[in-house]
């Protein structure tokens, strides 16, 4: 193929970049392509300098690959806009499969301003393609790339409330009262009559970690054993409502390489609670995010 996929080309991403400048962007309903040798400079790295580049490399002979194709297919319908997702039938098109050094199929990778981002081979659950999907969109987000871009909070929620809001004064004042369950609740009901409410979602958040933290016996966290998770998920609760975020993360994260089944899970949505309450901009996001995308796949 020509070196049509030499992703580490330097002169091939400059002149790739140029020409991703110059062409524009997909129109709508076009983020999901079928890709072949022939187009893959065009369609993938091209394009990976105006939006990350999901590659799904796939067989007919795969049971597997119908269904990780369907799902990736619904999480990029789901961001509009925000990547592509690049279909590449690897009998048909053995010289990429080379070129990337597959093993199995189906696989998964990413490229980004030209560069491939590891990714993994066979099937997973849902929840963790949706996690390595939000990590390549915030690797894109750091790249610079336009399709990274997340909507405000504002945005997101629609028209922002009026501080007067009887709503969240209540809900704010069982919170001043200690009353996590009452505040909970009441948070609760205004996401039920609008679910986009991101203050609603993020109160709901917090007052879930301080309800959690108001149960914890502070000295038995902290003084919790390194293979005990419920100790070291309360450790990190501990660290996280004071302020200590960075210490909160690095102990889930080193927490996430040790254990495995339902304990990896929970500590993998204990950080994704933390990454929601410190919102996408916090610096120590990103590289946690990274992390424990490594960690996962």
């Amino acid at each position: 193929m020509a070196g049509a996929v030499d992703l580490a080309a330097v002169k091939a991403r400059s002149e790739a970049a140029a020409r991703a400048a110059e062409a524009p962007a997909p129109a709508a309903g076009q983020y999901v392509v079928d890709v072949t040798e022939a187009s893959f400079q065009t369609e993938v790295l091209d394009r990976s300098f105006q939006l990350p580049v999901l590659l799904s490399l796939w067989s007919a002979r795969s049971p597997a690959s119908d269904q990780l194709n369907a799902t990736l297919e619904q999480l990029t319908a789901q961001r509009p806009g925000a990547l592509v997702l690049a279909k590449i039938e690897v009998d048909a098109n053995m010289g990429i499969a080379q070129a990337l050094q597959l093993r199995g199929v189906p696989a998964v990778f990413a490229v980004i301003g030209g560069q491939l981002v590891p990714g993994f081979e066979g099937a997973l659950p849902e929840a963790q393609l949706r996690e390595f999907v939000d990590a390549v969109l915030q690797a894109g987000r750091e790249a610079g790339l336009s399709g990274g871009a997340e909507p405000s909070a504002e945005e997101d929620a629609g028209e922002p409330r009026a501080p007067e809001d009887p709503r969240f004064d209540a809900a704010e004042s069982a919170l001043a009262d200690g009353n996590y369950a009452l505040a909970a609740e009441r948070f609760q009901a205004i996401l039920d009559a609008e679910p986009a409410n991101a203050q609603a979602a993020l109160a709901l958040r917090q007052v879930s970690l301080l309800s959690r933290v108001a149960e914890l016996d502070p000295a038995a966290a902290t003084q919790a054993a390194t293979d005990d998770v419920p100790g070291q998920l309360g450790a990190a609760d501990l660290e996280m409502a004071g302020g200590d975020a960075e210490a909160a993360l690095n102990r889930l994260l080193g927490l996430l390489v040790r254990v495995s089944g339902d304990d990896r899970d929970q500590v993998r949505l204990r950080l994704v609670e933390y990454f929601d309450l410190l919102g996408p901009e916090d610096p120590l996001v990103p590289p946690a995010r990274r992390q424990m995308a490594r960690a996962l796949f």
